[in-house]
């Protein structure tokens, strides 16, 4: 199809990704100069004309979030500056994502902060995926198309064929979520519950669901430290599940020791999507599966002012 005044460029966080989506759409990606001067300070000039234009930017505030998230700002700033029609910012992954809420008093809610940034600086719209609380799109004074990488699970684990599945839920708050993929499957789902007694530490208390003899998926929306998911694993062994253990999440963030955590002999296998870059020392077990399809197909009907809903149904 013809995409008219359409302009889709690339910032530094996921040029792979964003060279999959241009691929299938049939653009090129418009032309972009960032870089950094010797103080850490980014410097970004778009090399073409984006007055009048429909422009899309495409960049996951993952790791190192701050600088990644400073370079969006100062992209969408020079659209704005240059004219562009409409700005409209692909976050395949949006980071602060955590902090949506206050657990104590004089804490900041950094997930409203960082959408009310990127109002300011000049978003007409944002596109995203699977964000860690679903309630984080109505921190947005600007329209939010909220993607989500159920059914591209859904196919992946459909076509894999394994034998007694049952899909897991490491905590309550995602159950709906894991819901939706089970669903899709055809197989069970099972629950754990979990506080956490301080940041990135976690305990599953219990398990509600019958595990037995079964192999379980646990599906999450982000692994950081891995640490929820060992807790996990280890409720499910001894709730004498089957010790063949496949883990799915959207986004793989792999801080600090997670791979080696996740590297136990129960996990089979952890899939992820391409939402962030994969570290090259990632073990040969964690696979990755591309949603560049999905933004895709958004982008143009978000182009062309057409249903995102409609996706997913």
């Amino acid at each position: 199809m013809a995409f008219d005044n359409f302009k889709l460029f690339a910032g530094s966080a996921n040029t792979a990704l964003a060279d999959k989506i241009a691929r299938h759409l049939g653009v090129r990606l418009g032309k972009l100069t960032i870089k950094r001067f010797s103080d850490g300070e980014c410097y970004a000039k778009f090399e073409e004309s984006v007055r009048g234009a429909d422009a899309f930017v495409i960049q996951p505030t993952c790791p190192p979030v701050d600088t990644n998230l400073m370079e969006l700002l100062i992209l969408v700033d020079a659209l704005k500056r240059a004219s562009a029609r409409r700005i409209t910012v692909v976050v395949p992954y949006y980071g602060y994502a955590c902090q949506e809420k206050k657990d104590a008093p004089r804490e900041p809610i950094t997930a409203k902060l960082v959408a009310d940034i990127l109002t300011t600086a000049g978003a007409h719209r944002v596109v995203t995926m699977d964000l860690h609380a679903g309630a984080i799109q109505g921190f947005f004074d600007i329209p939010l198309d909220h993607l989500t990488a159920i059914p591209t699970f859904a196919n992946y684990f459909a076509e894999k064929g394994l034998e007694n599945m049952v899909f897991v839920s490491p905590d309550e708050g995602r159950a709906k979520h894991v819901r939706q993929v089970s669903s899709r499957v055809g197989a069970p789902l099972a629950i754990g519950y979990k506080f956490h007694p301080d940041h990135h530490v976690s305990d599953v208390t219990h398990l509600a669901g019958d595990v037995r003899g079964k192999t379980p998926v646990i599906v999450e929306d982000m692994i950081r430290t891995g640490g929820s998911i060992v807790e996990c694993v280890d409720a499910l062994v001894e709730h004498g599940c089957n010790p063949e253990i496949y883990v799915a999440a959207t986004h793989g963030v792999f801080t600090n020791r997670s791979f080696e955590k996740l590297s136990r002999p129960e996990i089979k296998e952890v899939v992820v999507t391409d939402s962030i870059p994969l570290k090259p020392e990632a073990p040969e077990k964690f696979k990755v599966i591309s949603v560049a399809p999905l933004f895709a197909e958004a982008i143009r009907r978000v182009h062309e002012d057409e249903s995102i809903t409609s996706l997913f149904n």
